[in-house]
């Protein structure tokens, strides 16, 4: 059921395409990262939008699942996470945080509930989909500035998918930058706050110990999850958007130039 009126796409606004550069963030990993914040137990979203995460068709703006750039609104991976019922993820808290410092923001969702890491290898559907959406994405203007990546819950269950967590994810930040072009294109991922099985530890260590150039990890643990206690609650995607976009102004953005004073 829709909860709000759609904001039209960019089929409607030609003028969107060619607006001023946009700093594109891809944004993928699996269900928290899809976002399913303010989704109940018995499927629906709440819609309710907090006002960290409110839209700005000016300056937020999504790639869809048809390849067009929309105004961003949530829930961003309602189109591309279709299996499940999408709410709140981190992207637009995200945006809303960097876009005074960035100017436009583009965001590029790509994240599938339930995915291991062995299903985003090169050449599986959801790696290529993503590495397509990025080259895509670029084409009506713009550069991508970094990867937002938030995966590894369906990693948990198997001792050997957890020990082998750490050399797939960097193969994967491997792959990605060279499928793209971008050898030193910033990844922020996030270390898991949940899994599906008790092997949790272990893949959050993996995560810590990913050491490449531009890679940085910012930990989810802590923040508040839903009475399933695998998927963070409205508040604490804020919060992970905030926690995103800190990490990216502080390692990664252009030093803000002050204008001189009159």
């Amino acid at each position: 059921m829709e909860m709000e009126t759609p904001i039209p796409s960019s089929k409607q606004n030609p003028e969107m395409e060619s607006s001023q550069t946009k700093q594109i963030f891809i944004l993928s990993g699996q269900s928290n990262m899809a976002g399913r914040g303010g989704v109940t137990k018995h499927h629906k979203w709440d819609g309710v939008v907090p006002q960290e995460c409110q839209p700005n068709p000016t300056t937020i703006l999504r790639f869809s699942a048809t390849r067009h750039w929309e105004p961003a609104r949530e829930p961003l991976h309602s189109d591309i996470d279709t299996k499940k019922v999408c709410g709140v993820g981190p992207g637009m808290s995200f945006a809303n945080a960097v876009r005074e410092r960035v100017g436009v923001v583009g965001l590029v969702p790509c994240a599938v509930g339930g995915t291991a890491i062995k299903e985003w290898a090169r050449g599986k559907h959801l790696y290529e989909s993503m590495v397509m959406r990025g080259k895509e994405s670029v084409k009506g203007g713009g550069e991508i500035m970094g990867l937002l990546w938030y995966q590894g819950e369906s990693d948990t269950s198997h001792q050997h998918d957890a020990e082998a967590y750490q050399g797939n994810m960097e193969k994967l930040i491997s792959n990605v930058r060279e499928d793209l072009g971008l050898p030193s294109l910033p990844i922020i991922q996030v270390a898991i706050a949940s899994g599906d099985g008790k092997y949790m530890e272990k893949v959050r260590e993996a995560q810590f110990k990913i050491s490449l150039p531009n890679v940085v990890c910012i930990d989810a643990k802590g923040l508040p999850l839903k009475e399933d206690n695998l998927h963070l609650t409205t508040e604490a995607q804020v919060k992970l958007g905030h926690m995103l976009a800190d990490a990216y102004l502080t390692n990664f953005a252009p030093p803000q130039i002050l204008s001189p004073h009159p």
